[in-house]
Parts: structure tokens; C-alpha cells; sequence
């Protein structure tokens, strides 16, 4: 006789042949995001986020997707908006206690791993449901640093990296045309047209949100007149 599979839907525990249903569903809405991108560039990292606002009334500068964590710490996320906002702020108030407690801004894989076993917790456990983002973390401490964090609770290390909707389209381009060391700009250009194949809507500075995390500036997220020039 078959097992129940609904058995293994109605919260977090492995089904016979070894998958969580739970993330897997978490997985398929982070799938449904906006898509977003980053790069490491020399001495940089880039990120770049498609802000998918389908409200014809509302106001896309109150949409943000791209988030300073720490001093030279950015992120974004695709997925549920309520879960990265969430994550954000607790990716935030850690990097602040590492700060008061060892007077230094945490690195970039700490503050990676410390999410990730955040996210890892609500895998585990009964009466809560898995994250349903993903996240890009970008930094600098001693090297320009990025990290995907994956609904799993997983983290990988990348040199270029997408997620969300168009993270298949994006990934293909970015094997073919990504190079190492590459100057910040052309990093923002590389980035620019990965979202553009990737993304259903025409992009403007309304619906993308730009960053750029680097060794002398620390983390700037670029203003409308900026975005425009990559448009």
C-alpha cells in the first residue's frame, strides 16, 4: 500500500523518499519572485533587484528590495515580502550586537551562517513553516564577498549569483558572460541586461532598486538618476 502523502503535507517531516514538502513549497514561491542579481566586481559587489509592483496606484519608491545590513553589508531576497522584511531586521540586530560586543563589523559568511541557522530552526520544528525566500547577502571585509541563502537554509558561496522567477535565464548568462576582476560598471551593465532577459516587465528607475557594497565606499544604494544611466 502507497504512504499517505498528505501525511508528510501537514508539517515539517520527511516524507519516505527524503523530501520536506513543506520547503519544497517554500522553494516554489521564491520561484514566483521578483528576480535579482549579484555580482562580484573588483574590489565591489554589486546588487541589483527587480521591484514587481503590479498595483497600478501604488507608489514604487515605498517598495524596497535591496537593504543595508551592516556598514559594508547588503542584501535582497525574492520570495513572501513579509519574510525578507523580517530576516532583514534580524540579519540587522545581529550585526549590531557583533558590533557592541567585539567593537567590529561582522564578515560577510558569519552574518550568512547566522541567517542560515536562523532559517534552518523553522526546517526543524513543528507549528512554524519554512521561510519562503531566498536571499543574496553581498559584502565587503577582506575581499568582496557574496552569498546566496536558500529557502533549505542552505548557503553557498558565489563569484555571480541569481534568484527568483528568472534565476535559470540568469544563471546561463552569467556562466557564459561573467568574468573575474571585472570593473564595477561593467558588472552593473552585466547585471542590467541579465535582468532585462529575465524579467516579464520593462525595467525602470521605479522598478529596480541598484547597489553597489565596496572596500572604500562601504554600502550605497544608487538614487533614480544613477539607475538611469543603465537603464
Amino acid at each position: 500500500m502507497l504512504p499517505n502523502v498528505q501525511a508528510y503535507d501537514r508539517g515539517v517531516m520527511f516524507s519516505p523518499d527524503g523530501r520536506l514538502f513543506q520547503v519544497d513549497y517554500a522553494r516554489e514561491a521564491v520561484r514566483r519572485g521578483a528576480t535579482s542579481v549579484g555580482l562580484i566586481a573588483e574590489d565591489a559587489v554589486v546588487l541589483i533587484a527587480h521591484k514587481n509592483v503590479m498595483e497600478p496606484l501604488a507608489i514604487p519608491s515605498t517598495v524596497q528590495k535591496i537593504f543595508k545590513i551592516d556598514a559594508k553589508i547588503g542584501a535582497t531576497y525574492s520570495g513572501l515580502v513579509s519574510d525578507g522584511l523580517h530576516l532583514v531586521n534580524i540579519m540587522r540586530h545581529k550585526t549590531q550586537s557583533h558590533r557592541m560586543v567585539y567593537d567590529e563589523t561582522e564578515s560577510v559568511e558569519t552574518t550568512a551562517r547566522e541567517i542560515a541557522e536562523e532559517m534552518q530552526v523553522a526546517t526543524q520544528y513543528g507549528g512554524i513553516r519554512p521561510y519562503a525566500i531566498s536571499l543574496l547577502l553581498g559584502g565587503y571585509d577582506k575581499y568582496p564577498k557574496l552569498y546566496e541563502i536558500d529557502a533549505g537554509a542552505s548557503f553557498l558561496g558565489y563569484k555571480a549569483d541569481a534568484i527568483g522567477s528568472g534565476k535559470q535565464v540568469a544563471q546561463d548568462i552569467l556562466t557564459k558572460e561573467y568574468k573575474d576582476g571585472m570593473e564595477v560598471d561593467d558588472a552593473i551593465k552585466l547585471g542590467m541586461g541579465v535582468l532585462k532577459k529575465a524579467s516579464e516587465q520593462k525595467l525602470t528607475r521605479d522598478n529596480v532598486d541598484m547597489s553597489i557594497i565596496s572596500k572604500k565606499e562601504g554600502f550605497k544604494l544608487l538614487n533614480a538618476s544613477e539607475i538611469d544611466q543603465y537603464i
